[in-house]
């Protein structure tokens, strides 16, 4: 099943795991955008460096530490996304309690491991 995701941290650094996520993501067949500091292209996919509108988000997958989410949680919320993966190290409790309130799923886990072991 086709889940659009947005990479939200997406980094031009190949050694990022939001990197790496990207180039799975796409390797598996899902739509894939991402937001990140730098633009650039990973996998064939654009990094944009603004809260663009994007539609149809079923998944956002996060790689930025709980601190700098809070600028994104009116974005996210916006999005209307099916679930938000909090990779490791990205965990967010006041996040997931918006989350909670706004009926949106979410998972503590890895992003790289769910498409690996075709959860995702």
């Amino acid at each position: 099943m086709k889940k659009k995701t947005l990479v939200l941290g997406a980094s031009l650094n190949p050694s990022r795991y939001s990197y790496l996520a990207i180039n799975r993501l796409v390797g598996n067949g899902q739509p894939t955008v991402a937001i990140g500091l730098k633009k650039g292209k990973v996998a064939g996919v654009e990094i944009q460096t603004e809260k663009l509108p994007f539609e149809n988000i079923d998944t956002v997958t996060l790689y930025l530490n709980a601190k700098r989410q809070h600028e994104y949680y009116d974005y996210i919320l916006s999005l209307k996304p099916n679930r938000v993966i909090f990779n490791p190290g990205t965990e967010n409790p006041e996040l997931y309690q918006l989350l909670r309130k706004n009926n949106i799923d979410f998972e503590n886990s890895c992003t790289l491991v769910l498409l690996s072991s075709q959860q995702y």
